[in-house]
């Protein structure tokens, strides 16, 4: 077992080293110039101001030195300085991550506890209404993009029905305080959320509507109907635990791309996470910062995976004794 989780520590440090290796080589032979985008801002300068400053940012040296010093930097817990914002880019994202924390934790928990449910009840009654809702909703989260699902949600709940907010993550007088800025939050994140949350709910509640139907199905739950069990019993404490597997193991794995879907949400809404700091980003060629996101994105789906993978054997048992 120690030897099992050591050996998946290490391939995940290698994976990081190899996506922080791949990032920084595209990046950096992708078209565009930080400096000169840096210098159209600052209004222009000589080609010697534009020289020293490829020196300074390292931009003149051979790309296997930039990347071996990149690297360096990393593992000292240093992932340079923005280009744009002039200041450390560890700064930048650890003033980001909360934001996009609360946003994609947010969506994600409340898209499994939903669609758990609507799998529940749609596979008990396979042909209710309900259970044809749960077809047609896949359907429609899979054809519909995150940017247009939050656009129609806030033409329907803030321009037609004004009741909630369009953009930013509290109230521009920033006078709240204690609870009620705890509540103006909550306010400002129902639309993102509802937005993130949508996309995953139609592929999560048709994966709990097959998985709880297969589990119906199986063995030990005909032998615990035939114990005479209540039902109640039967479907909550034996099928249950098996059923949320498929969409625990979806869930992790798929953390990245919610965390790109993340990205867009966050644009439509003004939301100051990790996702409108990578898009301005990307518009103002700041590498140091795009890479510094990225990195910390591949840290953060790695653990993810590592954490499903515990949270897998701690619900299965069989697959805790192997």
């Amino acid at each position: 077992m120690l030897n099992g989780s050591v050996i998946k520590l290490s391939n995940a440090v290698l994976l990081l080293i190899a996506v922080l290796i791949l990032n920084f080589a595209l990046i950096h032979v992708a078209p565009g110039d930080p400096v000169e985008v840096l210098v159209g801002e600052m209004g222009g300068a000589t080609p010697e101001q534009i020289a020293d400053l490829r020196a300074h940012f390292g931009l003149d040296r051979p790309l296997y030195i930039q990347i071996a010093t990149y690297l360096g930097r990393v593992v000292q817990g240093d992932l340079g300085y923005s280009l744009y914002y002039d200041q450390p880019v560890t700064q930048l994202i650890a003033g980001r991550v909360g934001p996009t924390l609360l946003l994609v934790g947010t969506a994600l928990l409340s898209a499994i506890l939903v669609c758990t449910v609507l799998g529940v009840f749609s596979a008990q009654k396979r042909r209710s209404v309900l259970s044809h809702l749960v077809t047609v909703l896949s359907l429609a989260g899979f054809s519909a993009p995150a940017f247009w699902v939050g656009i129609m949600l806030i033409l329907l709940l803030s321009v037609a029905i004004p009741i909630l907010p369009i953009s930013g993550m509290s109230s521009s007088d920033g006078a709240a305080s204690g609870v009620m800025y705890v509540l103006d939050v909550l306010h400002h994140l129902i639309l993102p959320a509802l937005t993130l949350a949508l996309i995953y709910l139609a592929f999560y509640s048709r994966l709990s509507r097959a998985s709880m139907l297969e589990v119906l199905e199986s063995d030990y739950v005909r032998t615990a109907r035939a114990k005479g069990l209540p039902r109640r019993l039967v479907i909550y404490k034996h099928a249950l635990r098996n059923a949320v597997l498929p969409v625990v193991t979806f869930a992790g794995l798929q953390f990245g791309q919610v965390i790109s879907g993340a990205v867009l949400v966050e644009t439509v809404f003004a939301w100051p996470g990790l996702g409108t700091l990578a898009f301005e980003s990307i518009l103002r060629r700041d590498t140091p910062t795009l890479l510094g996101i990225l990195f910390f994105s591949s840290v953060m789906v790695v653990a993810m995976n590592l954490l499903t993978d515990f949270l897998v054997r701690r619900i299965d048992p069989r697959i805790k004794a192997q």
